[in-house]
């Protein structure tokens, strides 16, 4: 006769269908605000001087979000992905998504993105109209993605995942056994993240240098981020398979309890990444390329600081899951989705419009992230009402 132990069993269970879980849903409306915080800010930085006004503690809220938020989002997306095709079978996985990533992302491409691009081009070109604009961007390029890529390149995931659950559905158990461990020692699935996630960056970083992307119309992709992406995006997988609720994001879990260790984590190599930007600048005089070294030592850096930020912010979601309801998260849940892909012409289109006013750089930014907040929001309630269309937003 033979055994199996519960943590084998368990990884092995049947797929249910999962009811909401409130942590999870507040921790991407939350990374939604933070997209359209980002998007607020960067003008009045270092890295997006594109307004004449500057206040450097926007270039450490950048510096912050850029290192974590949309590996978060692949990491959430991809909780979800493993039993969703168990339940529904790979082609019928994919047809779901086609409607909810790739009809945005077709819609958003020739609409969108060139509402918001056009802001930027008047600013260099304002004797070209917006039909002049709009035909050389679609004919001629570049036909940038805005946050948009984070669409297709999630789809593709999706495909990836759904012949992988093909070749075996079993594949990603050991992630899932590792998350049942870690609902006890979280620490042990840390490490193993980071090492993994630091093992597929730091390469690609050293190799393509921060700069370099993939573009082929409105399909971009940094090129030395896609694979960081895709560990992000399988790990959560493993812990989606089964049981989610009784592994890592386990409401009695270990990890919500150890929520300050996590800060430790992040803030350490935070400050790290500002010394390496010192030393870049002040030492290095700004060379380019950068030297192999630098970019590796800041790509561990920003690995530690990305996996350790964002086990920061799932821990403290899931420390206050029951602590009432959430002001501004909870109703705004629905709608984040929408939100997400409507803010961006709203958000550069407010900072054209602020760009000859002599505010405070903070005065601009709160101004714009405010109204992109409220209008997006707006928007999407609007567009939500079209029949149908609360199956795709």
């Amino acid at each position: 006769m033979t055994t199996v132990s519960p943590v084998v069993a368990d990884a092995h269970a049947a797929p249910r269908a999962k009811s909401r879980n409130l942590s999870l849903d507040r921790a991407r409306t939350f990374l939604t605000l933070v997209v359209l915080l980002h998007h607020a800010v960067i003008p009045y930085t270092y890295f997006g001087h594109s307004d004449p006004k500057y206040f450097f503690g926007f270039d450490m809220v950048v510096l912050a979000t850029d290192s974590f938020f949309m590996a978060m989002f692949f990491f959430l997306s991809g909780l979800f992905a493993w039993s969703g095709i168990a339940r529904k079978g790979p082609r019928g996985y994919l047809a779901g998504r086609l409607l909810r990533l790739g009809l945005p992302f077709v819609i958003c491409a020739f609409t969108v993105i060139p509402l918001a691009y056009y802001a930027i081009s008047l600013r260099h070109h304002p004797e070209i109209g917006f039909a002049e604009y709009y035909w050389n961007m679609v004919t001629k390029g570049p036909w940038p993605s805005g946050p948009i890529w984070f669409l297709w390149v999630l789809f593709a995931f999706d495909l990836v995942a759904c012949l992988l659950y093909r070749l075996s559905p079993n594949l990603l158990d050991p992630i899932n056994r590792l998350s049942l461990h870690g609902r006890r020692r979280p620490a042990v699935f840390f490490a193993v993240m980071l090492a993994v996630t630091a093992a597929f960056y730091v390469p690609g970083l050293v190799h393509y240098g921060p700069s370099s992307w993939f573009e082929f119309g409105p399909f971009s992709v940094q090129h030395g981020r896609v694979m960081l992406y895709a560990s992000y995006f399988f790990f959560g997988a493993g812990i989606g398979v089964a049981n989610m609720d009784r592994g890592l994001l386990a409401a009695d879990g270990r990890m919500a309890r150890v929520s300050w260790d996590w800060m430790v984590l992040a803030i350490v190599p935070y400050c790290l990444l500002w010394g390496l930007i010192f030393i870049k600048r002040e030492i290095l005089g700004n060379p380019s390329p950068l030297p192999d070294w630098y970019e590796a030592i800041y790509a561990i850096c920003f690995t530690v600081f990305s996996v350790a930020i964002m086990f920061l912010i799932l821990a403290f979601f899931q420390r206050f899951k029951h602590s009432g309801t959430a002001m501004l998260l909870d109703p705004m849940q629905s709608d984040a989705y929408g939100m997400f892909l409507v803010h961006y012409p709203i958000a550069l289109w407010l900072v054209y419009w602020l760009n000859d006013y002599g505010l405070h750089a903070i005065i601009k930014a709160t101004i714009v992230f405010v109204l992109t907040v409220a209008f997006s929001w707006a928007l999407t309630r609007a567009l939500r009402q079209i029949p149908g269309a609360s199956k795709v937003l």
